[in-house]
């Protein structure tokens, strides 16, 4: 288990249910107010009373594994709700207090075993899924998106419909710059401390050097043989940046013929409808122009580097979760 980060709390629960030291899961279902997590977190607990992950700030977490150790001890599931006090609150950042719902789930006497593994598979080959929970009867499932739930997954948004609680299990969002420029320098960090994973690609070694990137996943190969290397699906954004046709325009075609949720260009507007007339060239249609931003980035009068990739972030962001 020593492979597993923080952010892979269905996998920890799993190892530990099968290593026979008890495990439980905790998620959090509603919130009201001002609560420290969002739905959908998730604190995984062993029957030692290790834990992992978080549904509060700390202010819950202690009696959480309590009711934990309590389910794996008795078998069964419960739906906790705490309030949280002004004072405890601001002890973990926050202006004022709320309440939070939270699941437990002692895995394998109420979580089947073979459905965390299949969730827990789900997540390894990157296809999002949603984890159900009629509140009534404690049915389970797993479902693969469909129209109802198409919000849920594009917001990340876990929660409580009809009865039932919907835990959404999307792939980790991925970013793939082309370009190591200035902005590339300002925007890979930012779209990190916004959760993505990032590849920057530029095959000039020069400018895509571990020096001037210090840290960051680097590819020196020709974009599009870059690209298909990373796989872009729809969890994946891709953001051009060089000005160079030759780099730029392999990448573009690359994102156009995959599911990639976002794809910015820089550019001014001639730039821009000289690269439309290239792609127009190489059999690409109007449906497919229409899917590129350009000139990349929110229409916030940025000029350094740093403010473009604010304005790239944002505009990422704004796709993301709009639509």
């Amino acid at each position: 288990m020593t492979d597993l980060s923080h952010d892979d709390i269905p996998e920890i629960a799993l190892a530990w249910h099968r290593a026979g030291r008890g495990a439980a899961l905790a998620t959090v279902m509603e919130t009201w107010g001002s609560a420290p997590r969002p739905t959908g977190s998730q604190l995984a607990v062993s029957g030692g009373g290790e834990m992992m992950g978080s549904v509060s700030g700390g202010c819950v977490e202690g009696a959480v594994v309590e009711e934990a150790l309590a389910a794996l001890a008795d078998g069964r599931p419960r739906v906790l709700t705490f309030g949280v006090s002004d004072d405890e609150a601001f002890a973990v950042g926050l202006a004022c207090g709320g309440r939070i719902s939270v699941l437990v789930e002692p895995v394998g006497a109420a979580m089947p075993e073979a459905m965390l593994a299949e969730l827990v598979a789900a997540r390894a080959r990157r296809e999002p899924v949603a984890y159900v929970v009629d509140l009534d009867s404690w049915d389970r499932r797993l479902v693969a998106p469909e129209p109802s739930l198409s919000d849920r997954f594009r917001s990340d948004k876990s929660g409580v419909e009809d009865g039932s609680f919907i835990a959404i299990h999307n792939p980790p969002l991925r970013l793939a710059v082309v370009g190591a420029v200035h902005i590339a320098q300002a925007l890979v960090p930012m779209a990190r401390a916004c959760g993505y994973d990032c590849l920057v690609i530029d095959p000039r070694e020069a400018f895509g050097s571990p020096a001037r990137f210090p840290g960051e996943r680097l590819s020196h190969d020709w974009p599009d043989e870059a690209l298909a290397a990373f796989g872009l699906d729809a969890r994946t954004a891709v953001v051009t940046l060089t000005h160079d046709a030759k780099l730029d325009d392999p990448a573009i075609r690359a994102a156009l013929g995959s599911g990639a949720f976002y794809l910015g260009c820089l550019g001014s507007t001639r730039t821009h409808a000289k690269r439309v007339a290239r792609l127009e060239e190489a059999g690409f249609g109007a449906e497919a122009m229409a899917r590129i931003h350009a000139p990349v980035g929110l229409d916030i009068g940025a000029k350094s580097p740093a403010e473009i990739a604010v304005s790239i972030m944002g505009e990422i962001t704004k796709v993301l979760r709009q639509g």
